[in-house]
């Protein structure tokens, strides 16, 4: 079974995909990532491999939900009136694995700075591709790291899911940029909000001439952090060579930093936030988020019931304390 059901009283589309029942669980004597396993080339350094379980596929059912406008994600309030509570449609779009190294057991924080820039550079070539395809609204770049996190698969890697649909965290980010611009002469929240952090200083970790990274001050996970553009851009395609280099710089300064804080790989969730690929207001803001589970050198931070089913985050930590931590964590950054 691969189709999308909506999800009547949330409001949002789930994707149904069976089949990845079937992935493989931390193989042990084989990865098809690595080289040898006639799956990948003999010899790679960074690579794009079609994902073999996708949730969403060019070959699947188009997205055709209510008599809902192009692209928006929800359907309109009179289609929504109308719409059958068992709705489903097909989930047409791409998913990829973007191998990080050729080498099986490298975290991601030893992965080379040449080689993050290359993952910048895939994670680009591919959303410019996407940009091209009618069928796709959001291109959503991401990485699970650990055990802890749910990984299936050792080799270092992320993922990039192209949807045909806006996903309900970003259409709620949206709104929040929407509101936000109409009472301040259209500003952009995410500026604001980085200025502000640069003001205060307290939760910031690292910088450099194009991104910020700073420990949000409601942050949700422990050492969580909040990597933003210093140039407004609103997706990946807008940023210049030369902030593309950056960004593959401090997320390879973050990932040492994480790795560094309790001195060992430190299981997270990276995420790259690019704006909708045909909505232009309100605009969005790119970013990068890493969600990390560990609250300390020895406890992880479960998600249970007030925070799945409810939504409402305990922090388990103070974000200024862990911002500090971090910043004395190698590799030193000049503030």
């Amino acid at each position: 079974m691969h189709q999308l059901r909506w999800h009547a009283v949330l409001q949002q589309w789930v994707v149904v995909t069976t089949d990845r029942q079937n992935r493989p669980q931390m193989p042990a004597n084989w990865c098809p990532f690595d080289p040898g396993s006639g799956r990948v080339p003999d010899h790679y350094d960074v690579y794009l491999y079609p994902n073999d379980f996708p949730a969403f596929s060019p070959d699947a059912d188009p997205f055709e939900p209510f008599s809902m406008p192009a692209h928006k994600g929800r359907p309109t309030p009179g289609a929504l009136a109308q719409a059958e509570l068992f709705a489903e449609t097909g989930p047409r779009g791409a998913c990829d694995v973007v191998l990080y190294s050729p080498e099986h057991t490298l975290p991601p924080s030893k992965l080379g700075l040449e080689n993050w820039k290359k993952v910048v550079e895939v994670w680009t070539g591919r959303t410019r591709e996407h940009a091209d395809n009618p069928d796709i609204a959001m291109v959503a770049v991401f990485e699970n790291c650990g055990e802890a996190v749910g990984v299936t698969m050792p080799h270092p890697h992320g993922q990039i899911y192209a949807m045909p649909f806006i996903p309900p965290i970003s259409q709620r980010e949206l709104a929040s940029s929407r509101e936000y611009a109409a009472a301040h002469n259209g500003e952009c929240l995410f500026c604001r909000l980085m200025e502000k952090e640069e003001e205060a200083r307290a939760r910031m970790v690292a910088a450099n001439d194009h991104f910020a990274a700073f420990v949000p001050f409601a942050a949700r996970f422990p050492a969580e952090i909040g990597l933003y553009a210093r140039r407004h851009a609103s997706t990946l395609l807008e940023l210049t060579e030369q902030e593309r280099s950056s960004l593959a710089e401090i997320i390879s300064i973050i990932r040492q930093k994480y790795d560094n804080l309790y001195g060992f790989v430190m299981p997270l969730m990276m995420t790259v936030k690019q704006g909708p690929l045909r909505e232009t207001e309100p605009p969005y803001h790119l970013h990068v988020q890493f969600l990390p589970l560990q609250r300390s050198a020895t406890k992880l931070k479960y998600l249970a019931s007030i925070e799945t089913a409810y939504g409402t985050f305990l922090a388990d930590t103070a974000p200024e304390e862990m911002a500090e931590n971090l910043r004395k964590a190698k590799p030193i950054s000049n503030l």
